[in-house]
């Protein structure tokens, strides 16, 4: 699993920039983080589901190193709980079921996948993340006492004093709710395995316990930069034509040609939709056409090439085309007046990156 979200997320790394409604810009920074949480603990076992939980309790610190993936240092502890059917607490055969406790603590490392960030994009704003999550530990246990006061001759065959320590592998998911810039409310679901030796018993399987843990997950220092939405640049003017005179003795009438007229329709990132703010320029080759019958308009579509890659370059270049080519038709100019054409990021209109995400119109 860890390995094909590693794969799938290679395309993803990129995309660690989001743009909201206003088009302000976020970078993603690299950033360590602390979790502190509680909650309880199931352990896996031959008695009723309410004997065996007890308190758990797990404080972690980790490092994001890009959107979709984190690793973190772990400890999990408290007590686990054992369950025996068919003795009791003085190591006699009886028919009932007996629990006994004993304490632990588990340090370990996990691997984070952020799947929302992995599939959907990372935005900073987003309210919830689903992450998933595996890895392992040694999980260090002690206090067997009640275990060892009940261990008949046959019974508890993998009975242990002092302090027990067992490899473990773990996984889960976290569920974290935006609270603000700086914490997370998280809500933790996770099973642990080790080996069948961890509860005294033998059973010829492995041990089993699952813990359910809610708390807070704490940035430490800023998760992203933000870059506030630049001033838009002034329009480029169109060179006028010269008029042209024929030579000739005899005075001729001056004949005018009229000026072409051009509108660039810019666009946010990754997006093809015209915006308000964008739509009075195609209100603009919409008159012009109105008010010369034979004229006609070229529509060429850019992407910039500091983003993405030639694939999604071509197709938002040729969607953005379309889309103006759309709004122009959605005026009543009828299709055979435009010409569509897109370069994607072949060729760059502009020399800053960001205006190369624009549909050219010119009318003439």
């Amino acid at each position: 699993m860890a390995v094909a979200l590693l794969s799938f997320g290679m395309g993803a790394m990129a995309q660690a920039t989001y743009t909201d409604a206003e088009g302000n810009e976020y970078q993603f920074k690299k950033h360590a983080f602390l979790n502190l949480e509680g909650g309880a603990q199931y352990t896996l076992g031959e008695a009723k589901f309410m004997d065996l939980i007890s308190p758990n309790v797990q404080l972690g610190i980790g490092y994001q190193f890009n959107p979709w993936f984190a690793a973190r240092i772990q400890a999990n502890g408290w007590q686990s709980m054992g369950g025996y059917n068919g003795i009791n607490e003085v190591g006699n055969l009886a028919a009932i079921n007996t629990t006994y406790k004993y304490k632990y603590v588990a340090p370990g490392l996990d691997f984070m996948f952020n799947l929302s960030n992995l599939l959907y994009g990372w935005n900073p704003n987003r309210v919830l993340n689903v992450t998933a999550f595996l890895g392992g530990g040694a999980n260090v246990a002690w206090d067997n006492g009640e275990a060892n006061a009940m261990a008949g001759p046959n019974q508890m065959r993998y009975i242990w004093d002092g302090t027990k320590v067992n490899p473990f592998g773990r996984g889960g998911l976290e569920l974290s709710f935006r609270l603000s810039d700086a914490v997370r409310f998280v809500v933790e679901g996770n099973a642990n395995i080790l080996s069948d030796k961890y509860n005294s018993k033998k059973a010829d399987q492995p041990d089993w316990y699952f813990n359910a843990l809610a708390g807070f997950r704490i940035n430490l220092g800023k998760t992203y930069t933000k870059k506030e939405k630049p001033a838009p640049e002034p329009e480029p003017v169109a060179e006028p034509i010269q008029e042209y005179v024929a030579p000739t003795p005899a005075p001729e009438p001056e004949v005018k040609k009229v000026d072409p007229i051009r509108r660039d329709v810019f666009f946010k990132i990754n997006k093809y939709e015209v915006t308000e703010t964008e739509q009075p320029k195609v209100d603009e080759i919409v008159a012009y056409l109105n008010q010369y019958p034979n004229a006609k308009v070229t529509v060429t579509g850019y992407a910039d090439a500091g983003t993405g890659n030639d694939v999604i370059n071509d197709r938002l270049a040729k969607q953005r085309a379309e889309t103006v080519t759309k709004a122009l038709i959605d005026k009543g100019i009828t299709s055979d007046r435009i010409t569509t054409d897109s370069k994607g990021a072949r060729v760059q209109p502009f020399a800053e990156n960001d205006l190369n995400r624009v549909s050219i119109m010119i009318a003439e």
